[in-house]
């Protein structure tokens, strides 16, 4: 039956390309788009207006929030969270687990991964399970990250290192001797307090 002409109650709230697998007791909200060849397992959240690039794979119990853009070539393993408006880049890569051996079963010591509203990862940045990632941090490609970043931090390198700050919008942010910096994108002020990044307006 061609899909226009199913009952509005039968009809997936979700675009998933025919080369998908998706797995029974996934939920997966309203206007998420899910391209080829990525397969999303069972009991994994994912939120509205979601993008999955092609060749993505997410695993059992990940929860994942609305308006997050996964690029081509990018496996969420269990373990992983990922709040709202966070953008993955091309191949980046998650671990969920510190001393993997192939001939250890170590599913009970998966480690926790937090990715906090808007931030950013590049494109190839590795992700060492354990860390948090701060609210509109931005991870630069490449970038191997294996302690927490902090709320809109810049950090690149091998290992990650903070070398700047930047803005909500991702522009880096340049201060003044007050310790304040202003985003000319939206007009947005900040201020540097106990090398911690505040949001005035």
């Amino acid at each position: 039956m061609d899909k226009k002409k199913l009952p509005i109650s039968r009809r997936k709230p979700y675009l998933a390309h025919k080369t998908c697998l998706i797995d029974q007791n996934a939920e997966i909200g309203s206007n998420t788009k899910i391209w080829h060849f990525s397969h999303i397992s069972s009991h994994t959240v994912i939120g509205d207006n979601c993008s999955f690039g092609q060749n993505c794979f997410v695993g059992p119990n990940v929860k994942i929030g609305n308006g997050v853009k996964v690029q081509n070539n990018i496996s969420i393993y269990e373990g992983v969270e990922i709040e709202d408006d966070v953008f993955l880049g091309p191949s980046m890569v998650f671990t969920n687990v510190l001393n993997p051996r192939s001939f250890i079963v170590r599913k009970d010591e998966f480690k926790k991964t937090l990715l906090k509203k808007g931030s950013s990862i590049g494109a190839n940045a590795t992700i060492v399970c354990g860390v948090t990632i701060g609210e509109y941090a931005l991870i630069g490609s490449g970038s191997v990250v294996n302690k927490d970043a902090k709320a809109f931090a810049l950090v690149v390198g091998v290992p990650g290192k903070q070398i700047g700050w930047v803005s909500y919008s991702g522009n880096r942010l340049v201060f003044n001797e007050y310790d304040e910096a202003k985003d000319i994108y939206d007009n947005s002020y900040y201020k540097l307090v106990n090398n911690e990044l505040k949001r005035l307006k």
